[in-house]
């Protein structure tokens, strides 16, 4: 059973693959409309963190591809409490094409794969996000039609999103510099994982605790909320250590002339991005937003059609 539940899952041309769909996806949307090749096929989506991207671009890809979407809130499965995640799993296997799940821990959405009969799709869990990695690659390749010689800063908590995007660094031969307090940035694990799956082509990769020379050279610079669902308890403490860390439009202008910002959003601004940033002329925050859908349908049709 094929699965969509990790960027480091894929090698470099499953990623390449994806990415042309998704772009031949959004070219025929913005010519009319897709076809119908999911017609009569249902994705359910399961909850456990709220979401508006999630939810609007996987319910919006189906219904453009002629599928149908199902969306099952926090309360109604109550995943591994109400029921056990192995039979959630094998139950709606036998009513739906395919499962999205949204889940806090990342060992929730790799059980409900063991167990499933469909294709199972990570939404997001906390250890990483590979459906924002693709439309983040996606809206790279649209604005510099390549990704040969493209330097990545990531300034902020070395998150699931970082991780993800760290990953699609190396299978597409980009640079990677994540600028993060030293308690806060990505394991080194993580590195490891990325350097074996960049092989031969040897981008950089660097953990820097100094964001302005993080973002030197840079061509897109990448933030993320400082505090994510579920480490509420933390915020007063990274509200204190996360500031030097923003993107104002100061850090910006040190970075490559032509670099471009993008957010995962939701943006707290005027904490880890400024309004003149996120609205300014170099923001592709919201060209990034909409190629959630795009980048999904791509995952859809590779799993379902």
């Amino acid at each position: 059973m094929k699965h969509f539940l990790a960027i480091s899952d894929l090698n470099h041309e499953e990623l390449q693959a994806l990415l042309d769909l998704a772009v031949r996806l959004k070219e025929e949307r913005r010519a009319g409309s897709n076809k119908p090749i999911l017609a009569g096929k249902n994705l359910a989506m399961v909850f456990q963190k709220p979401s508006l991207r999630t939810r609007v671009s996987f319910e919006m890809g189906m219904r453009h591809l002629g599928g149908d979407a199902l969306y099952l809130s926090p309360n109604e499965i109550g995943l591994g409490k109400r029921e056990a995640i192995s039979d959630v799993s094998r139950v709606l296997s036998g009513y739906v094409d395919g499962i999205m799940a949204r889940v806090f821990a990342h060992e929730h959405v790799l059980e409900l794969a063991r167990h499933a009969g469909v294709p199972v799709i990570n939404g997001l869990s906390d250890y990483n996000h590979p459906c924002q990695a693709l439309a983040d690659v996606l809206t790279i390749l649209e604005q510099f039609g390549t990704f040969d010689g493209i330097n990545v800063t990531y300034v902020g908590d070395g998150n699931n999103v970082a991780v993800s995007l760290l990953f699609a660094c190396a299978l597409l031969g980009m640079n990677f510099n994540i600028a993060s307090p030293q308690e806060y940035s990505l394991p080194d694990s993580v590195f490891a994982e990325a350097k074996a799956l960049a092989g031969k082509s040897c981008p950089d990769f660097r953990a820097l605790q100094d964001p302005h020379e993080a973002v030197k050279g840079a061509q897109v610079i990448y933030t993320d909320t400082w505090v994510s669902m579920g480490q509420e308890e933390e915020t007063k403490n990274r509200e204190k250590v996360f500031p030097p860390f923003q993107i104002n439009q100061e850090l910006v202008a040190q970075a490559d002339p032509n670099a471009i910002v993008l957010h995962c959003l939701p943006a707290h601004r005027g904490q880890e991005i400024t309004d003149e940033v996120m609205d300014g002329k170099q923001s592709r925050v919201f060209q990034q937003a909409e190629n959630r859908m795009h980048a999904q349908k791509a995952i859809l049709a590779d799993l379902l059609a």
